[in-house]
């Protein structure tokens, strides 16, 4: 980790945000040359829903952005319009996802206690709902938002042609972000899986590997990752269908 950074925060349960937003647009289709996380949702990028929504938390001190070289006016200009007095720092990203978690974790203050990591292709997450990720973190040390699964779960042969047995879905969870760890323990999981060449899909995974529990919170359906180009239809339903609750209160 960068010994350079200063301490800015302070307390047992501070905690800073890596909020990665590097990705491309490969699987939204050749008709979308923009990145996704510049997508707009309502009228508003789909990576500053996601900023907005960290800025709001209560629980989150600071946010570091992950991008692509050359996105730093654009965040410069996201920062000011839609005052994401959070925002500390855009760093870049690395050759995999991986990669690119392990440099914005270098670049948080280093009087953090806590990280919260998350997809900015998560736009509809809830300021509530990452602060209950949080503060199951403080208290476990890891946590990371989730789902359950309703429909049958099976196992296949090797091709996917045919199905080998069937798993218990009470037991089986997709896993979603924010992930919440003690920068200690995520240091500790994170450096000895890159010195190792471990590659992992998810950071719970990091922790996972050194036999490590990760805490879960149960975040819903409509913390969705913007992947395809229904995905988006499907975020502005949903964003349709919370202005119509709000309206009913």
């Amino acid at each position: 980790m960068n010994e350079d950074r200063k301490k800015r925060l302070h307390g047992p349960s501070a905690t800073a945000a890596v909020i990665v937003a590097g990705g491309s647009s490969r699987r939204m289709g050749e008709s979308s040359t923009v990145p996704k996380q510049f997508l707009e949702l309502d009228g508003i990028p789909i990576v500053v829903r996601t900023l907005l929504a960290f800025e709001a938390a209560d629980c989150i001190d600071e946010i570091v952005a992950v991008i692509r070289s050359g996105d730093e006016p654009l965040y410069r200009a996201y920062k000011q319009q839609y005052h994401l007095h959070k925002l500390r720092c855009a760093v870049h990203g690395g050759e995999t996802r991986q990669d690119s978690v392990l440099a914005g974790f270098a670049a948080i203050d280093a009087g953090a206690r806590f990280v919260a990591i998350a997809d900015a292709a998560r736009p509809l997450i809830t300021p509530e709902q990452i602060d209950a990720v949080c503060r199951l973190a403080h208290r476990e040390g890891a946590a990371a938002a989730c789902r359950h699964v309703t429909d049958t779960v099976k196992t296949t042969d090797a091709g996917n042609k045919h199905v080998t047995g069937t798993l218990d879905r009470d037991r089986i969870v997709l896993v979603q972000t924010p992930q919440i760890f003690d920068v200690r323990l995520y240091a500790a999981a994170a450096y000895s899986a890159k010195e190792a060449g471990f590659a992992a899909t998810d950071d719970c995974a990091l922790l996972e590997r050194i036999g490590r529990k990760v805490a879960l919170y149960d975040t819903g359906a409509d913390n969705l990752k913007i992947t395809v180009p229904d995905d988006l239809e499907q975020a502005a339903w949903i964003l349709r269908k919370r202005q119509k609750q709000e309206e009913q209160l």
